[in-house]
């Protein structure tokens, strides 16, 4: 007896078409798990206009003819979804091409697949742990070597760099000292060196808002999606954009040959984060500023780090190429491993978990926390020491903020002094 799957007759019933009024033709089947398959689920079907982009969660795409393709094909290739976030934030930087992948870790490792076994990379010392941990420990297996420098001293820059030197790669502010890079300056004195050399800057902690690299001359600007872009810390993502297509062509084939994409829902979260970019980031900036007004003359903290104050070392460049301030702090507290312990312990607003960016305030311990892959040595010469505490500033009440803080320096032990 032939089986039913050979004996299918589908039948077509008009369906009105909400889209454009017209009608669309629905296909119909006898059988309930065909019709669970495919009734309501014609591809071309959804060409409405929403306010609000879909989620396209499909790993395919339906194709007019074999390799013809309606400009999708494979969901690692890309989606709909995806490329809306791409598109919005390259804008934002000011970029014509914008690439998502699933991490900022995962930015990091395509941008460094542009290069090749005995290539060098110059980067600024004091960057986030996981970069320097890749850097040091994955890359340099692949004969990526990479020097680690204070890019605020021009004379020590330009004495690291190389014939196989292939890539600059900068953070600023850098994390978690919040030291600031000339990207204008560095990228000159690398375009002079080489003019094929790649600088990316990881604009993660400032976001386009506030500074935007690419408008200074550098290639690449990249960002860890998970802080401020996505601003909810709910989602894990990386992003890189550029105006140079040659890069751009590079970048794509290696997102879709290594396969480092986000998820079509985190692409779609991160896409509503930038919606209230502007909105947050400007409360950021203000609670920020009057937690470091409190703590510049708190008797039981040492001393503070925040780049907008005059009397940061590189306050000319802050004014020269951002244009206000996220809510990153870092602050050295009176005493040692057992005050910061015992300060982070009895927050209450601020919650102690790594990270930054979120609309919730954080607290953390980089040499516990974030850079405890940085070797010891490294992070005693960046500062990074027991009493260093690291503040991603949230949106509460500055009140609340402000408070918590006080009351958890009341209970850590540090000793009054006065300034």
């Amino acid at each position: 007896m032939a089986s039913t799957a050979n004996n299918i007759s589908p039948t077509t019933a008009p369906q009105p078409d909400i889209n454009n009024g017209n009608t669309a033709t629905q296909t119909t089947f006898p059988n309930f798990s065909t019709q669970a398959i495919h009734a309501g689920q014609e591809p071309d079907k959804f060409t409405g206009r929403p306010v609000i982009p879909p989620i396209y969660l499909s790993t395919t795409f339906q194709q007019k003819s074999p390799g013809e393709t309606y400009g999708y094909d494979y969901g690692r290739s890309g989606n709909p979804s995806r490329e809306a976030f791409e598109e919005c934030l390259a804008t934002l930087e000011g970029a014509s091409h914008g690439m998502a992948f699933s991490s900022g870790l995962a930015a990091t490792t395509n941008l460094v697949h542009l290069l090749a076994a005995g290539d060098h990379i110059v980067s600024t010392d004091d960057v986030y742990g996981g970069t320097n941990r890749y850097l040091k420990k994955v890359a340099a297996r692949f004969g990526v070597s990479t020097s680690f420098i204070d890019a605020t001293d021009v004379d020590l820059f330009k004495k690291e760099l190389r014939p196989q030197t292939k890539m600059i790669w900068i953070e600023t502010p850098t994390n978690p000292t919040l030291r600031l890079v000339d990207i204008a300056v560095v990228t000159s004195i690398a375009k002079q060196h080489n003019p094929d050399i790649i600088v990316v800057v990881d604009n993660t902690f400032l976001s386009p808002y506030f500074q935007r690299p690419l408008s200074f001359g550098c290639d690449v600007v990249m960002h860890s999606v998970t802080k401020y872009l996505n601003g909810h810390s709910d989602v894990i993502m990386g992003v890189v954009a550029t105006n140079d297509e040659g890069l751009a062509n590079q970048l794509r084939f290696l997102q879709n040959a290594m396969g480092c994409v986000p998820s079509p829902f985190d692409c779609f979260l991160a896409n509503r984060g930038l919606k209230t970019l502007a909105l947050r980031m400007r409360q950021h900036e203000c609670n920020s500023r009057e937690v470091y007004n409190f703590l510049r003359v708190d008797p039981r903290v040492d001393r503070v780090i925040y780049p907008p104050c005059k009397s940061h070392p590189q306050h000319a460049t802050y004014l020269k190429q951002c244009k206000g301030y996220s809510g990153m702090i870092t602050f050295y507290i009176r005493g040692g491993v057992l005050e910061a312990t015992k300060f982070l312990q009895n927050l209450k607003v601020f919650t102690l978990a790594e990270s930054l960016g979120g609309f919730e305030s954080l607290a953390e311990h980089p040499g516990l926390m974030t850079h405890l892959s940085v070797p010891e040595e490294m992070r005693k010469s960046l500062g990074i020491n027991d009493s260093l505490i690291r503040l991603s500033v949230g949106l509460e009440d500055i009140e609340d903020i402000v408070g918590d803080i006080d009351q958890a320096l009341a209970k850590s032990g540090a000793k009054s002094v006065d300034k």
